[in-house]
């Protein structure tokens, strides 16, 4: 039996209609349509599905949507201003880190998590809020460098 909730997704309210073992990945791509949230393994364990939650990196294949009450979500399409990218998306394009792009969303939002706390990160730093994301593409150097790329962008 599917239960009414709110959502507030992107900066916008929705009232929805639910089944109670429907995902947030689930919501997000199927009855919302924003498919920058990508869909992969579905056991998170690659992290493509990362989306933030009040400001935090969650895996939204695990993530039951009906936990999301009066929680602010953002996903990829959420983080650019208009026809403007967020520095993170910027940087991540400037310096070659997109190579299929696949696990490029949900990598851009945990940078972007790690960001809005701390400006000035190591690179374990780096390493340790980006380690649940797999990548077949790019060996992580170029996520590394945009990360940086970034973070100096953003301190000044």
């Amino acid at each position: 039996m599917k239960q009414l909730m709110k959502l507030s997704v992107n900066g916008e309210s929705y009232e929805l209609a639910v089944e109670p073992q429907a995902t947030l990945l689930e919501v997000l791509r199927k009855v919302l349509g924003l498919m920058g949230t990508k869909e992969a393994c579905g056991t998170g364990e690659c992290g493509s599905c990362t989306v933030l939650m009040e400001g935090r990196p969650v895996l939204s294949c695990l993530t039951l949507v009906l936990d999301c009450a009066d929680q602010e979500i953002v996903t990829i399409e959420g983080l650019a201003e208009g026809d403007r990218m967020s520095p993170v998306q910027q940087a991540f394009q400037d310096t070659g880190a997109i190579q299929c792009g696949f696990c490029t969303p949900g990598m851009v939002l945990s940078a972007t998590a790690l960001l809005e706390e701390n400006l000035r990160p190591t690179e374990a730093e780096i390493r340790k809020a980006l380690e649940g994301h797999l990548c077949r593409c790019t060996g992580y150097n170029k996520i590394i460098e945009a990360v940086n790329k970034a973070a100096g962008q953003m301190a000044t």
